[in-house]
């Protein structure tokens, strides 16, 4: 397959502290890479950058071959709403909304039409089997039904690569595992590729490759499934 992101060489400081030194990755579309480390490797810097977020002091992140420092930020942002998903530790969903009208938010966003949006994002709760939460707000559900309506969120536009920053690290065993059951197994029949920070080896587990990050450096680790 080709590559669908890569980033080479990237260097990124906040003040004097280096969060990353010359880190290197590449993703290739339907794959499930780890990024895993202690605390402070600079994993979620390196999601960041990768995600254009963060702009790297040094480096290239190419995204189909795009530079995204070289592109502005209404053009990266747009980029954020159509191609990229996210999935946060908290989930992030909107108190105020459903879910069902968390799921239809990014839809919104890119000028679709309440009722298209709305339907897709009921499908996509459907997917997950949570068509039984689709009315109710965050705050009435459970912690892992939260997380996977954020993962519904995320897929709800058909992204190319999903960013998933400690997606189960609030959750118990069982609950981290059927969030990570259902972000691997609906990005893979998407093709998409997920980027999933995390320090838990049961979680990188669902990974098809670990890349390990230490003192802001980058080195694939050899994995046998």
């Amino acid at each position: 397959m080709s590559v669908l992101l890569e980033a080479t060489g990237l260097r990124k400081s906040f003040g004097p502290t280096d969060a990353l030194a010359a880190a290197s990755i590449r993703v290739v579309a339907g794959e499930v890479v780890a990024l895993m480390g202690p605390s402070g490797a600079g994993k979620s810097t390196l999601l960041h950058c990768l995600a254009g977020i963060v702009r790297p002091d040094e480096g290239t992140v190419r995204y189909q071959g795009a530079d995204l420092a070289g592109m502005g930020d209404r053009a990266r942002s747009a980029l954020r709403r159509t191609d990229f998903g996210f999935v946060f530790q908290f989930g992030q969903l909107v108190p105020e909304l459903t879910c069902l009208e968390n799921v239809a938010l990014p839809l919104r966003l890119n000028g679709e039409r309440g009722r298209v949006a709305t339907s897709r994002a009921r499908e996509m709760l459907a997917e997950l089997d949570l068509t039984a939460i689709a009315g109710r707000r965050p705050g009435e559900v459970s912690g892992g039904q939260g997380q996977r309506a954020a993962v519904a969120r995320a897929l709800v536009t058909g992204p190319r690569v999903i960013f998933a920053d400690e997606p189960t690290g609030a959750l118990d065993s069982l609950n981290g595992e059927q969030v990570m059951g259902a972000l691997t197994t609906a990005a893979r029949e998407r093709q998409a590729a997920v980027v999933l920070v995390t320090h838990e080896a049961r979680v990188a587990a669902y990974s098809d490759r670990e890349v390990v990050v230490r003192d802001g450096r980058t080195r694939e680790l050899e994995v046998t499934r």
